[in-house]
């Protein structure tokens, strides 16, 4: 039991669980590639709710249960959210959903939830967006974000396929909503990557989440998302939920479909069991159902926590599972060693996509559960999530199966594996182990890390079989000569690739300490340890118990990042590194008198600029110390206005707020400003 934890272990167990939901939020929200489903999600958070029940004094503003989402992009402009973006409470059992009406009915002094009338509504597994509307217009369009504050995406979003970009009607309105790529556009986009030899994508959710990062809405509207609402907020289009979106519906606004106003928790269930079995008739994945008060009024009585609302909740279904043969046990080699046993199945159809690989996570699961070559097993795609292996039929073996036996070298490069008391994982150690360098590499190119664009998983594959790539460093002393000797690559390719290679360099430093890979350091734990250590020097001679006295950081991730300075072919490869002037400081890092002018400073971007595009203006404010923020307030300093800057110039003319052209940006880098 939680209560039976000493102080000392329950504070150890807040710390692990903390890091465990971070590293997940990460992988979910940024990443947009999640590797556990959200029942085992939900169950750690409830573990650590648990904790702080318990445990009082570890409950911080900082905590996992006291946030809604993800991190923001910092690649685009912040917009700050004018009522929280909240995420639904998720349910499994339906016992729990009644228990939810009966709670929503007693709240609002009512004795039963039969005499209330309940949203049923389908749970669309897309990516959460807020999009504003002004005069009938719309403005802004912005992600979820940590809940306060999101991406402004107002530029992707104006490729969507189905929303109308001006009312019928001069509305001021704010929907909430989810982004999604229709299954048949997911289809055939995976077809034109599979005929040109390319990997498929892995699902619509991490299609589109990804879609919506592009700095290139061309590419954008290549992909064809569309957009479908599910509340609107400020309005008073009608009493209830239901009537607003009826009201949206009529105005040419795409609204969830298949909802239906119920009495009773009966109806409710009735409701939510008929979604279930229409799941694969809907253009877009579902995941579950969605249960609301419907009396906007009530929803207001009620409020919300932290985190949801507790007017609204998420009855989640069961992940589908199917049936299939084992063919083989594969070991792969993970960038920090880790080698991981994979189950080589038949293939089978499950969650909309063909199965023909399952994770069996560690030794120790694989014993367990007693998986050998040729059982028949039971395996689950819960959503977004990389298919596992359940149980065994042990009742159809016939004697054929056998039993796997763990090898004691790396299948990689033979090197002795590590088998230890202390942690599950077996390891490479082997810092030359091929396997070990390919995921090192892919790590380093990726999206969150450098982002150099052209480069992927494939071709690194390709430049580390023509001995290209090495090391990190090999990849600033490429050339086009052997490039272009390679199938499929051009002269135009080259160049971008090479320039794109080149501009990886001004990165912001938290984006190269996370490209490094080091283990236990996710792209926020990056960001904690760049913003105390500004440098990689000042990181290198960081002791342990210095950075384990961050929050965030801990002693698992401190002595991580200190164990891997210590490491002499570490070394070798950043001093590589920085012989090509990988660690030169950024302008936001070096600029001295000219950033300090602006350090600390709130600013709105609005409108066109004629040498940056608005995302790159954008940046460059960041990098000279800048807060750049989506909205004006009475807090802003000063709003930087291009050409057609819109209605943020008026608003900051109101509200006294500073408004610059290019000029007076200038002046104030030259310290000639008055203000």
């Amino acid at each position: 039991m939680t209560k039976d934890l000493s102080s000392e272990k329950a504070e150890r167990r807040w710390r692990e669980l903390a890091q465990e939901i971070r590293r997940h939020d990460e992988l979910y929200f940024e990443s947009a590639s999640p590797v556990i489903s959200d029942s085992e999600y939900d169950a750690l958070v409830r573990e650590l709710a648990a904790l702080e029940e318990a445990f009082p004094q570890f409950r911080r503003p900082d905590s996992p249960t006291q946030r809604p989402g993800g991190a923001r992009d910092v690649s685009f402009p912040a917009f700050t959210h004018e009522a929280p973006m909240l995420s639904l409470a998720n349910t499994y059992r339906l016992e729990d959903l009644e228990a939810f009406c009966a709670r929503v009915a007693s709240g609002l002094g009512v004795e039963e939830s039969g005499d209330l009338a309940w949203s049923v509504e389908p749970k669309v597994d897309g990516v959460a967006l807020s999009l504003h509307y002004r005069q009938g217009r719309l403005v802004n369009a912005a992600t979820r974000g940590d809940g306060r504050s999101g991406d402004e995406v107002t530029a992707n979003v104006y490729t969507f396929l189905n929303l109308p970009f001006e009312l019928p009607h001069p509305l001021d309105l704010v929907l909430r909503g989810e982004a999604y790529l229709d299954r048949e556009r997911f289809a055939r986009l995976n077809r034109v990557r599979e005929e040109a030899g390319e990997e498929p994508f892995a699902n619509p959710r991490n299609l589109c989440a990804g879609t919506l990062k592009l700095l290139d809405s061309r590419e954008v509207a290549r992909r064809g998302l569309s957009f479908v609402t599910h509340a609107l907020l400020g309005s008073d289009l009608s009493e209830s939920h239901q009537g607003s979106l009826d009201v949206l519906a009529e105005m040419g606004v795409p609204v969830v479909p298949e909802r239906r106003r119920c009495r009773g928790y009966e109806e409710v269930v009735a409701w939510v069991e008929r979604l279930g079995g229409m799941r694969d008739g809907f253009p877009f994945e579902i995941d579950g159902a969605v249960v609301k008060l419907d009396e906007l009024a009530g929803q207001e009585r009620l409020g919300a926590t932290a985190k949801s609302p507790r007017w609204g909740i998420a009855y989640k279904y069961p992940a589908e599972q199917v049936e299939t043969v084992v063919r083989g046990i594969t070991l792969a080699v993970g960038r920090t060693g880790a080698v991981t046993p994979v189950a080589e199945l038949e293939p089978v159809t499950v969650s909309g996509s063909t199965v023909s690989r399952a994770t069996l996570h560690n030794r120790e699961e694989l014993q367990r559960k007693d998986i050998r070559v040729g059982d028949h097993v039971i395996i689950e795609k819960g959503g977004d999530v990389i298919p596992k292996v359940l149980s065994v039929l042990a009742d159809k073996r016939d004697g054929s199966q056998k039993a796997y036996r763990f090898p004691e070298r790396c299948p990689s490069c033979d090197a002795p594996l590590r088998f230890s008391d202390e942690e599950v994982a077996i390891r490479c150690e082997n810092p030359s182990c091929p396997a070990q360098l390919r995921r090192r590499l892919m790590h380093f190119v990726a999206r969150g890390a450098l982002d150099i664009e052209g480069l992927g998983a494939q071709w690194v594959e390709i430049l580390v079989e023509q001995g290209l790539l090495s090391c990190f460093a090999d990849l600033y002393t490429l050339t086009a000569e052997p490039l272009l000797a390679i199938e499929r690559m051009g002269e135009r390719s080259v160049a971008k690739l090479l320039e794109a290679i080149e501009g990886s360099k001004t990165r912001p430093w938290r984006r190269k300490l996370f490209a490094l890979g080091i283990r236990h350091v996710g792209a926020e734990t990056a960001r904690i340890l760049a913003a105390r250590y500004p440098d990689l020097e000042s990181l290198r001679a960081a002791g342990q118990e210095e950075m384990e006295k961050l929050d965030g950081v801990g002693p698992i991730v401190a002595a991580s990042v200190a164990d891997f300075f210590t490491r002499e072919e570490v070394r070798r490869e950043l001093d590589a590194l920085a012989a090509h002037g990988f660690f030169a400081a950024s302008a936001a890092e070096s600029a001295g008198p000219a950033a300090a002018s602006l350090a600390g400073r709130t600013i709105v971007v609005t409108g066109s600029f004629a040498g940056r595009s608005r995302e790159e203006m954008t940046a460059y404010l960041r990098e000279l110390g800048a807060r750049v923020t989506g909205s004006v307030s009475k807090k802003t300093d000063a709003v930087l206005a291009g050409e057609n800057p819109g209605s943020k110039v008026e608003k900051a003319r109101a509200l006294g707020v500073a408004v610059w052209d290019e000029t007076r940006l200038n002046e104030e880098l030259s310290g000639g400003g008055d203000a």
